[in-house]
């Protein structure tokens, strides 16, 4: 366990500390808690802005807490950590908790980044797909087999009584992914709305399909421990309210919020009509839903279960009730 957390404190090293900002007078008047918040990958990516620009416009300061943003290997290793209790929060994605419940991970679900999907299909205006039958055949990137992109290509590809054996499916990494389609090498792919947006500057004509309108998927969301929940409730609600009040920014303007992003991540400066494009397509396609900001749909996760047991992702169902709870949001 101590190897485990001296891991996780050079990833901070590499990753480097984002420190809060706030007033000055509003740090001077009270001490901020020291908080680690374990990510799948690192906080640059447009998909963190919500993270990004709650850390810039001082909402976790706000809340009296000094966030340092650790790096892990995907959400399933996020999950295994903080239930371990190797960080007090994590982010993942809103099926996670299904998946390591069944390895007997004690995580859940307290809110959701949106209330559509992360994950779409993408395919090439000109490879001559109108509908999720004519894939058949076709080659279909995703980021790993093991990624959620992958999982919900198998849910799109059933909805049309389709099965991977139909496809060819290629696990090409998060560059791979958009960047063989782009070169002609597949004629689909699955993943983020950020990746489209990478393949039409390489200059493929791409179209994105919601794959939410065939299957029950979900975005990302912020994980923490049944022990965490139970002992520092206070801690998890004021990490939700931080990270929900990013989200809302983003999605009252997307404009608006793209000098902030790139103060957090000046890799992207020179690059704001990118991340125009992305922010917009992110809350139409992931951000936007129905109900209270971040709030998690009972009946669409337990859904998502039932396919993930019919697919062999998973032996058996849990309890839904183990999986998530809103109790943190709406607040």
């Amino acid at each position: 366990m101590k190897r485990i957390a001296l891991t996780l404190a050079a990833l901070a090293v590499a990753v480097g500390h984002f420190v809060a900002v706030a007033p000055a007078n509003a740090q001077s008047a009270q001490k901020l808690e020291d908080v680690n918040y374990l990510l799948p990958a690192p906080p640059t990516l447009p998909a963190f802005a919500p993270w990004v620009l709650a850390q810039q416009r001082g909402y976790y300061a706000r809340e009296g807490l000094k966030v340092s943003f650790l790096v892990a290997k995907g959400g399933v290793d996020v999950a295994k950590q903080v239930g371990a209790g190797n960080a007090p929060i994590g982010g993942g994605i809103g099926d996670t908790p299904i998946i390591v419940r069944a390895q007997g991970v004690p995580v859940k679900a307290v809110a959701l980044i949106g209330g559509r999907a992360l994950h779409h299909l993408h395919v090439l205006d000109n490879a001559g797909i109108t509908r999720v039958a004519d894939l058949k055949g076709r080659t279909i990137t995703v980021m790993s087999y093991q990624d959620t992109s992958y999982y919900v290509l198998l849910g799109v590809l059933a909805s049309a009584g389709l099965t991977k054996n139909d496809v060819e499916v290629q696990a090409a990494g998060p560059v791979g992914v958009w960047q063989q389609p782009a070169s002609g090498k597949a004629q689909a792919f699955a993943g983020p709305v950020d990746f489209a947006i990478s393949a039409r500057g390489a200059g493929a004509k791409v179209t994105t399909v919601a794959s939410d309108q065939f299957i029950p998927t979900t975005t990302q969301a912020i994980l923490a421990s049944d022990e965490m929940i139970a002992k520092r409730p206070e801690l998890i609600q004021k990490l939700v309210r931080a990270t929900l009040a990013g989200l809302a920014d983003i999605m009252k303007d997307p404009k608006a919020v793209v000098p902030d992003f790139v103060a957090g991540s000046p890799t992207f400066k020179g690059r704001e009509a990118f991340l125009e494009d992305v922010f917009s397509q992110y809350t139409q396609y992931t951000y936007q839903g129905t109900g209270p900001l971040g709030a998690i749909d009972a009946e669409k996760l337990a859904a998502i279960q039932k396919f993930y047991v019919s697919q062999g992702i998973v032996p058996k169902e849990a309890p839904v009730a183990d999986l998530f709870t809103n109790q943190f949001v709406g607040r």
